[in-house]
């Protein structure tokens, strides 16, 4: 069967990647067309567009960039009819994904999601346009089957696919990891800035202002895959270092973390290290999104999933040096440390087994396969 994908950013591409090898386990004969990245192009198919040339953040951004992301709408339109697959799979990317998604419904084509919109934080109002459209929904959080379930809408909670992703992990060698990247034997301090320009600007300055404070530690930035190591260096002294497209290895030997907000602070807590939470937007964005995120207490998942404050979230003005410094002194402590990872366990158990991309795989060919 043919399948189309769209994946618009890199944790997409990340979990594209996975449920389309999952896919060709259950259909031999699959062949894909896709919007994504590396990753899903190492696994065969047609790359139409990759996810660097779609990444706009915030509203005023998304103002800014009006003009290309409504020609890119026009063209993925034409491609799927062309192309004529016999489903697209969306995963996340809700602005652009629901306006391809009704279109392709009306074209006669089968509709899946993986991994919804954050419907449940705000836009609710998306769910009609769900109900209407998608064919089948595969949720990777807990909490989202009896969202969905209040809208008279049934979902397929599958897991969450980094579980996959982690347990896959092979062996890491830290001393020889610290010598390929030039790093010193002092512990490490992990930056995650985002994956975006936009945000990078906003939150690399922020993070390092607390780096001559902490001068027992090594400050490291993990560079994006999207992003070229040349961006960084207008924001750096000579000694901070910067690993490319090695996250999840740079946290496996990191004590601590600052990551912006968004999936890597659960990827992160996955990951048993000890984080603060961090997100400053420009002033329109945040202010317009203040007034339209209702019933929601946090912004990082790891808080969303337990419903509690686990990890300290710093937002807008709260991301400041003074509370930056304060945070980061205290989850470096060994005590805090041993009480965050039991609560880390835990989130690990509400999040369920692993599988998500073997699950939604069989369930979408299964139901492809129905006619």
């Amino acid at each position: 069967m043919k399948y189309y994908i769209i994946a618009g950013e890199a944790s997409g591409d990340l979990h594209g990647s996975n449920l389309m090898k999952a896919i060709k386990n259950e259909d031999s004969q699959a062949e894909f067309r896709f919007w994504g990245g590396d990753l899903m192009q190492a696994q065969g198919g047609d790359m139409v567009k990759h996810y660097k040339e779609l990444a706009f953040m915030g509203f005023a951004e998304v103002i800014m960039n009006l003009r290309t992301i409504l020609g890119n709408i026009r063209f993925c339109k034409k491609d799927i009819l062309q192309y004529r697959p016999d489903c697209v799979i969306f995963i996340d990317y809700p602005g652009f994904n629901l306006r391809i998604c009704e279109f392709v419904k009306k074209a006669g084509i089968k509709t899946f999601y993986y991994i919804s919109p954050q419907v449940w934080a705000w836009k609710s109002g998306r769910v009609k346009t769900i109900k209407k459209y998608v064919d089948r929904m595969f949720v990777i959080l807990p909490f989202e089957k009896d969202f969905y379930k209040k809208y008279d809408y049934t979902v397929d909670f599958v897991g969450h696919p980094l579980l996959d992703v982690l347990k896959d992990m092979p062996d890491l060698n830290e001393s020889e990891f610290r010598k390929t990247h030039g790093l010193s034997t002092k512990p490490i301090i992990a930056l995650l800035p985002g994956s975006r320009k936009q945000e990078i600007r906003k939150m690399l300055s922020a993070m390092l202002s607390v780096e001559k404070d902490f001068t027992e530690y090594e400050f490291v930035i993990a560079g994006a895959p999207s992003m070229d190591k040349e961006f960084y260096q207008q924001f750096l002294s000579s000694h901070v270092k910067i690993v490319s497209n090695q996250t999840y290895s740079l946290l496996r030997i990191s004590q601590a973390a600052l990551v912006t907000s968004g999936t890597a602070t659960l990827e992160t807590a996955l990951l048993n290290v000890p984080e603060v939470v961090c997100y400053k937007g420009s002033r329109i964005s945040y202010e317009i999104a203040k007034r339209l995120i209702k019933h929601i207490r946090y912004i990082s998942l790891v808080n969303l999933i337990m419903d509690r404050l686990v990890v300290q979230e710093l937002i807008q003005n709260d991301l400041n040096y003074n509370n930056l410094k304060k945070e980061l002194t205290k989850i470096t402590q060994s005590d805090y440390q041993k009480k965050l990872k039991k609560e880390y366990d835990e989130l690990r158990h509400k999040l369920g087994d692993s599988g998500a991309s073997k699950n939604t795989a069989h369930l979408l060919v299964e139901e492809l396969k129905k006619g």
